[in-house]
């Protein structure tokens, strides 16, 4: 298991990044991973792209505080995700434009129009609208979870996890760039899909 402080100083170097990249404008979002039984979490009113090490607090898994200021209020939805899934290490939870801009047009990404998202993710599937911070959200993005790492929220933003802080910063760029692209096309007149045999030959490299 990590140390605590490398594992913060982990968070901090990649709530920069997608500072830098302007996926999580402002006090948006929030970071967590998995601390042995524990979850360390980013704290309410934080930054991710100006995190400091004062900004996270330790929860259990039931959501119980242990140590830092208060938690994230988004806590609940992360601890269900890490309940549910145990090959998740690291969350990311985000309102990145172009994410952001498909949950509030209760939009799906969920079309096959790049080999390497169908790939990574299949599809990316749209959680109705839960009042953030609510129980209601939690229940309506949760049940995604099972078959999904990556889940738009509707006129919301955007939850994704994985094993390493850097797999799911990149799933993150992978599809806030899916997010520009889909768009794009629509622009352009429409994409042309895959069809269902290409998908399925993309699934088998998988194996």
């Amino acid at each position: 298991m990590k140390d605590l402080e490398i594992l913060k100083q982990e968070l901090i170097d990649y709530g920069k990044i997608m500072g830098e990249k302007n996926f999580t404008p402002g006090v948006s979002g929030n970071l967590s991973a998995r601390y042995g039984e524990n979850v360390l979490v980013t704290i309410s009113g934080s930054a991710n792209g100006y995190l400091g090490k004062e900004d996270f607090a330790l929860v259990d898994m039931e959501g119980n505080h242990l140590s830092g200021a208060k938690q994230s209020s988004e806590t609940k939805l992360h601890l269900e995700f890490y309940r549910r899934r145990e090959d998740i290490n690291y969350i990311i939870h985000v309102h990145s434009p172009y994410l952001s801009s498909f949950a509030s047009c209760g939009m799906a990404l969920d079309e096959p129009i790049m080999a390497e998202n169908v790939f990574y993710f299949g599809q990316i599937p749209l959680a109705e609208y839960g009042l953030p911070s609510s129980d209601d959200l939690v229940v309506k993005t949760a049940k995604y979870f099972k078959d999904y790492t990556a889940v738009l929220m509707a006129n919301h933003g955007f939850i994704v996890g994985g094993k390493s802080m850097k797999e799911t910063y990149l799933k993150l760029e992978l599809a806030e760039s899916y997010a520009q692209v889909v768009f794009n096309t629509k622009m352009l007149g429409g994409a042309k899909l895959l069809s269902d045999k290409q998908v399925q030959e993309i699934f088998s490299l998988r194996n």
